[in-house]
């Protein structure tokens, strides 16, 4: 007994000898760190996993190989390396220069405070001084590593850290490059992420996961209304473990970045070399004085292959389409688009529907069996994106769509050829290239949130429509009979038809487009979310912003958006983050546009109301404007979602309106039991009607006919159901026909009463 109490406490004086070096290494480990943060940074250890315990991979390892760019070859060795950020136009180009390898970690003297758009500069950076060896470096930084991912929401809110924070909304998970703040700028939805104390010793970390080549970092400040917060200086430090941090130098001393001058505009410096690191954290020097510490960012940078990583292999996403992934200026998209018609003459047409402010053609692609005239019984269909010109995204997609039905059609897939043999498709990728060719100018990442979004001379398009949601209501809140308030046809207003009106050429060329062809269905494209809208966009009540107001289509307009949310590969994920500050999966990825925020003279509402075309608007991506390797990934979340969108035209009913000798009645009425929204027939006499499946009564007018009415049933199977009609002239109508042709006018009752009363006043005299 007494050999074994011996042997217990010289155990537990091991212990405690342990328990004290292992607290002598921690001490050590914080001793660089201020005392407040001590215990934050401790638990960060712990709970932080090793770059190696990710979970073995279960499945056959394919590595993603990204495409060459055009007239380039890229060695087999380089195959890993991804395409370079594209530079805006006013960069300057410098001469390449071999430059010999650095380590991992070694930061040659270089000067920094890459801003853009400030005047009186040639481009939107500023090259580093020093000898050429140093500008060459500066150049293959440039042209090398896109953004890891904290725009597009790649990098998880999981691999943001902080050192503090001001509360929930201000976490480092809001942190991101462009990222908005809701109107009440609440405590889970704010605009940027914001340090608990305004210190030096404040810092925003990003886990890459991988080992990965950093070459630069893009910051703004808080998005608010009513704050003013930005970093105007900061350090860069990378670390491989999360514990030890080596900090940028600038020769023997830190390097402080130069950031923002204000908070929207984002500012890019680049590294003077590439570090290799898993970890990279931003430490604010300085801040706006009547502020507190507040960023938004995006890093630049490379994942370096790592077979072993199953993180990155599980989230990788390729493409087998053989298509132009890029981003396309003016010129390129005309020739883009010259090519598509050269390649598919028979079933392409390019036309433009007028000119923007800055005198660009709005160009537009046709596809169909018969491209250039209606056929009859053919439903006409569109898209269009780019109203506001720096949403870039719907624009890519739409070429790239134009490019993958023209392949398809010639290699013979069905299911395209069925499409267009049966269907009059337009595509019209920008609506405003004025706009465009801003973004386009600064790059990827560098536009902001709202830079070439307006017209040339400032009008949003998206909203610049006639409101004529406003008349129908007043009119119905009038009490006429329902018979006499107009539900479909609403005609334009004549101020807005006045050449004082504020209204953009590129909305008066569109609105005449709409008027000249029957479209069916359409869809605009647009960025900075990812849900579709439907109408109505403007609300009813006066004094709210937000109410679910449904147009009588409400039914039809919810299946349409659930269409293509549905087939989208991230749209309906209740997995995804919120890209900013708004949830859709109650709703499954859509949203009636007025419960969202209201909007007047919207194109939805106006096509619905104006024309027979039920259109609907399909934010296609948190990122307005992503960088070129993006693209591939983003083809594929739309892909099937843009056919099967477009296919949905081919629901409801369909048919022809006729006279007893088989001629078509043009603008004749359709009215569906039920549905307070009629539409009209085309000048062919030909008609379709948007419906969901089920048994309608379907009546038909026409002035100078006689109405018909009959049950249309809707089946389940994709087609639309033939509902023709024939109807014959009323009496009144064939009598005037007769007098007309003998040369004799009709006589209305009520003169020819006015007239006998005259004649017996004058025989009473």
């Amino acid at each position: 007994m007494i050999s074994l109490s011996k042997k217990s406490s010289c155990f537990s004086q091991l212990c405690l000898a342990l328990c004290a070096f292992g607290l002598a290494l921690l001490g050590d480990l914080s001793q660089a760190l201020p005392m407040e943060d001590q215990d934050y940074y401790l638990q960060e250890i712990i709970n932080r996993d090793h770059y190696y315990s990710f979970p073995e991979p279960t499945e056959e390892y394919s590595p993603f190989t990204e495409q060459p760019e055009e007239e380039e070859s890229v060695p087999a060795a380089e195959t890993e390396k991804p395409p370079r950020l594209r530079p805006g136009r006013k960069e300057l180009k410098l001469k390449k220069a071999n430059k010999k390898e650095k380590s991992i970690l070694e930061t040659p003297p270089a000067k920094n405070g890459i801003k853009k758009g400030e005047k009186n500069k040639k481009g939107n950076e500023k090259m580093p001084d020093g000898d050429s060896e140093s500008r060459s470096a500066y150049e293959d930084i440039r042209e090398s590593c896109p953004p890891l991912g904290l725009e597009t929401l790649k990098i998880t809110d999981f691999q943001l850290h902080a050192s503090t924070v001001k509360r929930y909304g201000l976490g480092a998970h809001r942190g991101r490059l462009n990222i908005q703040a809701g109107v009440n700028e609440n405590d889970f939805y704010d605009g940027a992420w914001c340090a608990g104390r305004n210190d030096p010793y404040q810092w925003i970390e990003v886990d890459a996961r991988r080992l990965t080549k950093f070459t630069g970092v893009i910051t703004q400040g808080r998005n608010s209304l009513w704050l003013s917060d930005w970093v105007t200086s900061y350090r860069v430090m990378v670390s491989n473990d999360s514990h030890t941090w080596i900090t940028v130098k600038n020769g023997s001393g830190d390097m402080i970045f130069e950031g923002n001058s204000e908070k929207e505009v984002p500012v890019l410096n680049v590294l003077p070399v590439p570090l290799v690191a898993r970890y990279i954290r931003i430490n604010p020097r300085s801040w706006y004085g009547e502020g507190s510490i507040c960023m938004r960012m995006e890093i630049l940078g490379c994942p370096l292959p790592d077979p072993n990583n199953y993180y990155h292999r599980r989230n990788e996403m390729t493409t087998t389409d053989n298509l132009d992934f890029k981003h396309h200026n003016y010129k390129e998209m005309r020739q883009l688009m010259k090519t598509v018609n050269e390649m598919c003459p028979n079933i392409t047409r390019i036309y433009n529907i007028g000119k923007s402010h800055q005198g660009l053609k709005l160009y537009a692609a046709e596809i169909s069996d018969n491209p250039g005239e209606h056929e009859v019984g053919e439903p006409e269909f569109r898209y269009i994106a780019g109203a506001h010109g720096n949403e870039v995204l719907g624009r890519e997609l739409i070429l790239l769509l134009m490019q993958f039905m023209c392949q398809e059609y010639l290699a013979g897939n069905p299911r395209i050829v069925h499409i267009i043999e049966n269907t009059r498709i337009h595509l019209l990728p920008s609506v405003n290239p004025d706009g465009y060719e801003k973004a386009y100018e600064v790059g990827s990442e560098l536009g902001g949130w709202s830079l070439g979004r307006w017209t040339q001379d400032g009008i949003d398009i998206n909203n610049n429509f006639p409101d004529l949601n406003t008349l129908l209501w007043e009119a119905e809140d009038r009490k006429k009979a329902s018979r006499k308030v107009p539900n479909h046809y609403i005609p334009i207003p004549e101020w807005y038809l006045s050449e004082n009106a504020t209204v953009a050429v590129e909305t008066r060329a569109i609105i005449a487009w709409m008027e000249k062809i029957p479209f069916v269905l359409g869809g605009n494209l647009q960025g900075g979310e990812l849900v579709v809208a439907y109408p109505y966009d403007m609300v009813r009540s006066i004094r709210k912003t937000q109410e679910h107001t449904p147009t009588p289509d409400d039914h039809v307009f919810r299946w349409l958006a659930y269409s293509y949310a549905s087939t989208h590969r991230m749209m309906t994920d209740a997995r995804r983050r919120v890209c900013h500050t708004e949830d859709f999966q109650k709703e499954d990825g859509t949203v009636n546009g007025a419960s969202w925020h209201t909007v007047a003279g919207s194109i939805n509402d106006f096509s619905y109301l104006h024309t027979n075309c039920f259109e609907l608007s399909i934010y296609v991506g948190c990122d307005k404007y992503p960088h070129e390797n993006e693209l591939p990934e983003e083809w594929e979340n739309n892909r099937e979602s843009l056919i099967v969108f477009m296919e949905q035209v081919h629901r409801g009913i369909k048919g022809l309106v006729r006279d007893s000798h088989g001629k078509g009645i043009p603008n004749a009425i359709i009215s569906v039991e039920g549905v307070n929204h009629d539409i009209r027939t085309a000048s062919d006499g030909d008609y379709w009607r948007l419906l969901n499946p089920g048994e309608y009564v379907v009546t038909v007018r026409a002035e100078g006919y006689t109405s018909s009415t009959k049950n249309c049933e809707v089946g389940y199977e994709m087609g639309a159901t033939q509902c023709d009609f024939t109807i014959s002239k009323t009496n009144l109508t064939r009598i005037k026909e007769i007098m007309r042709k003998f040369g004799k006018q009709p006589i209305s009752l009520p003169i020819r009463r006015l007239r006998q009363r005259a004649r017996q006043r004058r025989q009473r005299r």
